[in-house]
């Protein structure tokens, strides 16, 4: 270990010597007295470091600790996404806890340990890195999962969140010893070379395996059973922060695991890659459908969401990156704008989660009706909306791929998967009145919500140039 490597994980040593501070400071202090001002001193934390990150990289590509570490543009552009979702969920969620008893002072240091542990994910360079990393948000997780102990189902859903975890990483690290049986390392680029040409059976069992484990990180069927009952059972903001930063830093590992590990063999992996997404996208889709509680149908959303930014994976190209790396940025907006609004549904001070509940809001909220439909139609993929043009970027990479078939599937599950959105907007505006939801006046709920419907509308214009620097993150990684 040397100063250079020190130098290179600067920004996850500041964090995780933040979050330990915080942590013993809480302890031998005032313990939950202290949580609201360590939420937005985590909050503020992670900005900070996005624009630390953001900023600082040059276009070069630093390696540390053997290789075991890269910070590249391809991980620094992941870094920023997580960080600056963290620190939304974070700020977002605060009143909401806050008011129902549940904010403790171990949850924003949780969420920094997970965010640590995320942004070692997307510089990993090594099997056993890319472990320590994946262990370090998964077991920070399971925990705030469950952080509602008096309730029957957030207990239950951080039960099966672990329990589901260990399977997968069970699974991910059988196909990391197998991979390193017959490569020799466990170093990707050792692992690249070794497969180059016609590789090792074994090393392909290997990567069967890693790929089961990483599917269960992004929620892709058929490793998917968790999801609906953790979205539901845990406590609306944790369910946020699920559906936010944990999903970028999944995929980004995807990506990352399979262009700097298994590059070699991208034919190999493509086609299980391409599995992965069809099935995700239809039953994302299909199952939806018939779900009435808005956070179940929110964990259907994601799934199908991740099918389509698989799509752009399995073209194993650096458009296929860029196009996924879009696609996140674009879905990270809009879910947390969708869940500012979930977060504001109340009926007598109590959370409400029927979508039934909605008809006829825009009477009572039609700022808020109307914000909420443009969210939801960008996440229907409606033009001319963001959304659109996010699923647009991964339907072109899967066309010039030449996976013909897999985007004109993806086309006909986003069809599908209209229904669902169009018919919460359809009890809002139509139908007959219902037994109603009122709104709180969280100007932080209300501002997350506006500004994410404003964004979906504005960044028609030129995605706000998140397009070139999504293509030079790719570069980084696909050479």
């Amino acid at each position: 270990m040397t100063a250079a490597d020190l130098n290179v994980i600067l920004p996850e040593i500041v964090l995780a010597v933040s979050a330990i501070a915080a942590l013993l400071g809480a302890v031998y202090t005032g313990k939950d007295r202290l949580a609201v001002p360590m939420v937005w001193g985590a909050a503020a934390l992670f900005v900070l470091l996005a624009f630390w990150i953001g900023t600082s990289g040059d276009g070069t590509t630093r390696v540390a600790f053997g290789g075991m570490f890269h910070d590249d543009g391809f991980a620094r552009f992941s870094k920023v996404m997580i960080l600056l979702s963290a620190a939304a969920v974070l700020v977002l969620g605060q009143e909401y806890m806050a008011r129902r008893d549940i904010l403790r002072f171990e949850y924003p240091v949780l969420i920094a340990l997970a965010v640590v542990g995320m942004m070692m994910m997307v510089s990993a360079g090594d099997l056993i890195a890319l472990y320590m990393g994946l262990e370090l948000q998964s077991l920070a997780l399971y925990v705030v999962a469950s952080l509602r102990r008096d309730s029957t189902k957030s207990t239950e859903a951080g039960l099966k969140y672990f329990v589901l975890g260990a399977l997968s990483s069970g699974l991910l690290l059988y196909g990391a010893s197998l991979t390193y049986g017959y490569a020799g390392t466990t170093l990707f680029s050792g692992i690249i070379a070794s497969a180059e040409g016609q590789a090792p059976l074994g090393l392909l069992m290997g990567l069967v395996f890693v790929l089961a484990g990483l599917a269960f990180k992004v929620s892709a069927v058929p490793f998917h059973m968790w999801t609906p009952d953790v979205y539901e059972g845990a406590p609306t903001p944790i369910t946020a922060f699920l559906a936010t930063a944990p999903k970028v830093a999944a995929m980004a590992l995807f990506a990352r695991v399979m262009h700097d590990a298994y590059g070699g063999v991208v034919g190999d992996w493509q086609q299980i890659v391409v599995v992965l997404s069809v099935l995700s996208m239809f039953l994302g889709a299909i199952a939806a459908i018939g779900q009435r509680d808005i956070k179940r149908l929110m964990a259907y959303s994601s799934i199908a969401h991740m099918g389509y930014a698989l799509m752009g994976l399995a073209a194993g190209t650096a458009f296929g990156v860029q196009a996924m790396l879009i696609y996140m940025a674009i879905y990270v907006t809009m879910n947390i704008g969708t869940f500012a609004f979930i977060l504001s549904m109340e009926r007598d001070g109590q959370p409400v989660t029927d979508i039934e509940s909605l008809r006829m809001y825009s009477r009572a909220q039609p700022g808020r009706a109307m914000a909420m439909l443009i969210l939801l139609f960008s996440l229907a993929g409606v033009p001319p909306l963001l959304g659109f043009f996010g699923k647009l970027y991964v339907l072109r990479a899967a066309y010039e791929a030449d996976l013909i078939w897999l985007a004109v599937a993806g086309v006909i599950a986003s069809v599908i998967g209209a229904f669902y959105y169009l018919r919460i907007v359809y009890y809002m505006y139509f139908g007959d009145d219902g037994d109603g939801v009122e709104t709180n006046r969280n100007v932080v709920q209300w501002g997350f919500l506006m500004a994410s419907a404003a964004l979906m509308l504005l960044g028609i214009i030129n995605m706000f140039g998140i397009e070139s620097v999504a293509q030079a993150a790719a570069l980084t990684l696909v050479n």
